[in-house]
């Protein structure tokens, strides 16, 4: 649409410039007062030359504004997280990186099957790190306005990088949004959390030696508090007729309370020991079911989707030479269509209980939804989505 120039006909003969010339133009403004407020917290005239290079870049911004991809179901995030490719895959990288990794998990505590698994999770086991100028990525969503404090901070970040001499600005590459390496660091958690674990003076995780990236990744982990030992969740079984209200993962319970009232593991080995875990049913009652311990929060800092801590969780299990999940999954989770579940999440949206996405997919979040409503209406809290329950929203 853009593509020609308009020109207005009259007595000045005024050539409006292209769109995203005008954008261009706004952008160097803006990234002239940047410097000047970088300048001003430490970051020195020679480091600020890097930004001299940096563009605008208009895929960035309709990469941001895509509409939100529609949740996958659990079966299909599964299958795609635990591929029989991406297992082989990472059991590759086990045995080649076996002394570093076995370094990682003795210093961080942080099991190197996790490492591995997150790895594999955010960037194919570093066959897909990003091309993306961070410089210009970062810069155009902070000048785009949407989230410009973020941005803007992430952008300092990255100045700060530079200027500690890690990386060069040309070799500073990786995702739109400005993520980072082999498993994908935002600039601000590369500066909390990045590590020179071989020791070459540099922490380098662009590298095609992932060294510093593994080591960064278990050293996030630890400091976002890793607990050594336990595992990050299980999968269980629920006896018939269990109360599904005691299920979610704010309401965890000693593993000797859940044996008691008749959850097993998924084997049908009993459950013992006074650690304590949540249930939570990311396919329903009748799909696969979770027992989930602190480490799994601790895998969320890294991306808050419980989907994506599943995912990482069972594709460690599967690394470490643990089988497939025992449990199918069901066609109609709860009991209900993706249609009436889609029309619950809508209506407990427009009726002010914030159910998140409508995409056919109730998770934790729906769930606290539900609970909400049925306080407000002075019901039992069960956060169980149901046909009746969208009948009373409607």
């Amino acid at each position: 649409m853009y593509s020609r120039r308009l020109i207005l006909t009259g007595l000045t003969g005024l050539i409006l410039a292209p769109r995203a010339a005008l954008a261009n133009a706004g952008f160097q403004n803006w990234l002239s007062g940047f410097k000047k407020r970088a300048a001003k917290v430490g970051i020195k005239p020679a480091t600020l030359k890097a930004l001299n290079g940096a563009e605008y870049l208009s895929g960035v911004i309709k990469s941001d504004r895509k509409p939100a991809e529609t949740a996958k179901p659990l079966e299909f995030y599964i299958s795609s997280a635990a591929a029989p490719s991406r297992i082989k895959n990472g059991q590759a990288k086990l045995r080649k990186h076996k002394t570093l990794l076995g370094q990682l998990e003795r210093k961080y505590g942080v099991p190197k099957e996790i490492i591995v698994a997150i790895w594999g999770m955010e960037s194919s086991f570093g066959g897909f790190r990003g091309k993306t100028s961070t410089l210009s990525a970062l810069a155009t969503l902070a000048y785009d306005g949407r989230r410009r404090e973020q941005f803007e901070t992430e952008l300092l970040a990255a100045l700060q990088i530079l200027q500690s001499g890690d990386i060069s600005p040309a070799n500073m590459r990786g995702s739109y949004a400005g993520a980072m390496g082999h498993t994908q660091f935002m600039p601000s958690s590369y500066l909390k959390h990045a590590v020179d674990h071989n020791g070459d003076g540099r922490r380098n995780i662009w590298s095609d030696d992932p060294t510093d990236a593994l080591a960064s990744t278990a050293a996030f982990l630890k400091a976002n508090g890793w607990s050594k030992g336990p595992r990050w969740g299980e999968e269980v079984r629920l006896p018939k007729g269990f109360d599904l209200a005691l299920t979610g993962r704010v309401f965890p319970r000693e593993l000797s309370d859940w044996a008691k009232l008749g959850v097993t593991r998924a084997s049908g080995r009993a459950l013992s020991g006074s650690r304590k875990g949540a249930l939570i049913l990311p396919a329903g009652p009748s799909g696969p079911i979770f027992i989930i311990y602190p480490n799994f929060h601790i895998i969320k800092t890294y991306n808050f989707a419980d989907s994506y801590a599943i995912g990482v969780g069972h594709l460690a299990d599967r690394l470490a030479g643990e089988g497939p999940l025992r449990s199918g999954y069901p066609k109609n989770p709860w009991g209900m269509s993706t249609k009436e579940r889609v029309a619950l999440q809508s209506r407990l949206n427009a009726a002010g209980f914030n159910a998140g996405r409508a995409d056919g997919v109730i998770g934790e979040k729906g769930r606290a939804a539900i609970r909400a409503y049925e306080a407000s209406k002075g019901l039992r809290e069960t956060g169980v989505p149901s046909v009746n329950l969208l009948k009373m929203l409607r």
